[in-house]
């Protein structure tokens, strides 16, 4: 088949997170010509005339979508894949409706608790400001981006400890700008920290072993959290200091189980497909607790998609040949 890899553009000075799409492209487009595709490559920015010029021109008969961004916002996202469905172009991974729902976290969880599932208390300043009280259901809260995600703009920082409603709003706007303009809080899951990607295959989903993300020698007073610098700052402590546990004991294997049955609830309510990936929290009583969905995890070496194919014995050739196949049979 011939195939195109869409990434979002790039430039010399993106940050590392951004930069990391086209290592995530390299290595798909290898795997890819290795089972015998003819691919190309299709970086994307806000001009998606020229994107759609460039599809109507090459007429690919799949398009692999890698677009995490656009102009450097998540908030974005959607577009590009909306645009492939307007013009009729198969891709791969979740449509555009399931990535718009997953990447707006406020949406994602609002959805996740309709469905009954456990995900953490969250608010904004629309609610605290018509109810200050939420500010009190958590001792701890977590300021985040609603719409980017790679940790970004996550630090120490960005943990509020017992805030009045005031010192919670103040946060929000003063974090605003780093988490690309539109924020929420969400109680922190004091506890472990989960990870389980999924994998499309001809007998439906399969989720891949379970990770347990490690917080090697953090002291009492260090949050357990994985930051911005634990993902992508190599001179770090964090990033040296929290590697992916694959072994479990027999005491865990009731909440193993308990978190692939959600993960794939999680698959099945927002409807996705190709792979995916859900990241949770279990606090001190063992109690799964599901902090966002992601429907385009990233697909570079040395990440945790990666990581838990090679645990489950699923070469990368075989995932993207699976990712591709369910494209095509959907």
């Amino acid at each position: 088949m011939k195939l195109l890899i869409a990434h979002n553009t790039v430039s010399e000075d993106s940050h590392p997170d951004d930069r990391d799409v086209l290592i995530q492209a390299g290595a798909v487009q290898g795997a890819l010509e290795r089972l015998g595709h003819s691919v190309g490559r299709l970086p994307c920015d806000l001009d998606l005339k020229e994107s759609r010029c460039r599809l109507i021109s090459d007429r690919p008969d799949l398009v692999f979508n890698l677009v995490e961004s656009l102009a450097g916002t998540g908030r974005l996202i959607a577009f590009f894949p909306a645009l492939l469905d307007a013009m009729g172009q198969p891709y791969t991974g979740a449509g555009a409706e399931a990535i718009y729902l997953s990447s707006n976290k406020v949406l994602a969880k609002s959805s996740l608790q309709a469905a009954g599932l456990p995900t953490p208390l969250w608010t904004s300043l629309e609610h605290l400001r018509a109810d200050p009280s939420v500010a009190r259901q958590a001792t701890h809260w977590v300021i985040k981006s609603v719409w980017e995600h790679a940790s970004i703009g996550i630090d120490e920082d960005a943990i509020s400890v017992h805030p009045t409603a005031e010192n919670l709003v103040a946060g929000l706007h003063r974090r605003a700008p780093l988490l690309g303009g539109s924020c929420f809080a969400e109680a922190f899951i004091d506890g472990r920290e989960f990870n389980l990607a999924l994998l499309d295959g001809p007998d439906g989903v399969q989720v891949l072993p379970p990770a347990e993300i490690l917080f090697e020698g953090y002291g009492p007073d260090q949050v357990r959290i994985v930051d911005y610098s634990a993902k992508w700052d190599e001179t770090s402590y964090a990033y040296h200091h929290t590697p992916r546990n694959y072994d479990f004991s027999r005491e865990d294997q009731a909440l193993v189980q308990r978190l692939i049955r959600l993960s794939i609830d999680c698959w099945k309510l927002l409807g996705l497909r190709g792979y995916a990936r859900v990241d949770f929290r279990v606090d001190r009583q063992l109690r799964p607790w599901i902090l966002e969905v992601n429907a385009n995890p990233c697909l570079s070496p040395d990440a945790g998609f990666a990581a838990a194919l090679d645990r489950a014995g699923v070469s990368f050739d075989k995932a993207v040949e699976r990712i591709v196949s369910s494209t095509m049979k959907s």
